[in-house]
Order: structure tokens, then C-alpha cells, then sequence
């Protein structure tokens, strides 16, 4: 009677147990993460300027070889392509004498006494030393030296020359969109001014402002 009743004992819980764990996987579990349905919106992003453009104007000296140095302004059209290349294009405008010549030569050289000398020029450069400097202990100005060179026409006492630039640079940021630079270039390009065509080499020096956009 003992082994029966403990049996049926057994059988009972074993079926409750069975029964319970049933009635566990039958209900959802309420822990379980709830995933909402969110309506999606079309986010327009804001277009900032790229800087990568800039534009400018220069004036400094042109030292015309044979004929001295004389004034010199122009304007320039640049494109930075990296953080190190950029391209430009420059068109300059500058007034040579041949007072000089008209001491020795009667009637001097040119129809008048001076004549008018223009270029431009399509060049690409290198930033070669990025850096900056500290106008006072909490404020910072990007800088760069850079090389350039690049190939254009000259026209003089009206012949036109091709004309191959090469030198240096360097630039100021004094704000985000505002730089100061500096170019020393050689403009080598031939003239026939005195019945023989020789190379010539025309020393630039300028200075000008630069807005980037």
C-alpha cells in the first residue's frame, strides 16, 4: 500500500511540474523588447562652403631683363585640389621704359617710350611647409610656403612669347576667408628686340589678398 501510494505521489508532481513548464513557454515572455514602428523623414543635410576656390588680387614690381624693373598688378584664379596641390591661373599687366636706350639709340627702342607688357599663365603648386603662426598666446594663423610653376604667354612690343614661370610662395590666413600671399616668380620666355632672339628671364616680386570660397 506504501509503494502505491508513494508512486501516485511521484506520478502527481511529476504532472504539475509538466504542467507548469507548459504553461511557461505558452505565454510571451514580458521582459521581451518592444521594437516601435517609427515613421522615417527625409533629413536634409546643410551645405557648407568647401574653400576650395579662391580668388585675388596682386601688385608689386617686374624687373623686365635689359630694361629694368617697373610696377606691376594683376588678379589670379586659384583651385586647391588637396590639402597640398593646388592649380591657378594669373593674367598681369605691367609698363617697360627704354629711357635707358634712348641715352644711346636716337628714337630709342619701342614706338614710345614705354609699351605695355601683359601675361597669364596657368601654373600648379605645392604646399611644401604648412604650419602656423601665434600673433599672440591664444590665437593661431594657418601658413604655407609653397613651390609653383606653370606655362603662359607674354606679349611685348608686339610679339608674343611663350612663357614658362617657376618660384615661390608663401600665404597667411588672417581669417577663415581671407589670406595675404606673396610670390616671387622667373617668367623665362625669348624676344627679339635688337635684331638677334635671345632668352630672357623677368624677375616678379608681388604681394595681394585672396578671398576663398
Amino acid at each position: 500500500m506504501n509503494k502505491i501510494t508513494l508512486a501516485g505521489i511521484a506520478a502527481l508532481v511529476l504532472l504539475g511540474n509538466a504542467s507548469s513548464f507548459a504553461q511557461a513557454t505558452a505565454r510571451p515572455d514580458s521582459n521581451q523588447v518592444v521594437v516601435p514602428e517609427i515613421e522615417r523623414r527625409e533629413v536634409k543635410l546643410p551645405r557648407y562652403p568647401s574653400k576650395d576656390f579662391a580668388v585675388g588680387l596682386f601688385a608689386g614690381t617686374y624687373a623686365t631683363q635689359n630694361f629694368g624693373a617697373a610696377a606691376v598688378v594683376g588678379t589670379r584664379l586659384g583651385y586647391h585640389i588637396t590639402e597640398d596641390w593646388f592649380v591657378e591661373a594669373t593674367l598681369g599687366q605691367s609698363k617697360v621704359s627704354d629711357e635707358a636706350f634712348r641715352q644711346v639709340l636716337p628714337g630709342g627702342i619701342f614706338t614710345d617710350p614705354k609699351e605695355k607688357l601683359r601675361y597669364y599663365s596657368v601654373s600648379a603648386g605645392y604646399n611644401l611647409l604648412p604650419g602656423e603662426v601665434f600673433p599672440t598666446a591664444k590665437r593661431a594663423k594657418a601658413t604655407a610656403i609653397y613651390l609653383i610653376a606653370g606655362v603662359g604667354s607674354t606679349w611685348f612690343n608686339e610679339q608674343r612669347s611663350q612663357t614658362v614661370n617657376f618660384g615661390l610662395g608663401g600665404r597667411l590666413l588672417l581669417a577663415d576667408r581671407i589670406g595675404v600671399q606673396v610670390d616671387m616668380r622667373d617668367h623665362v620666355f625669348s624676344l627679339d628686340l635688337l635684331g638677334k632672339r635671345q632668352s630672357t628671364h623677368n624677375l616678379e616680386l608681388t604681394a595681394g589678398f585672396t578671398y576663398y570660397f
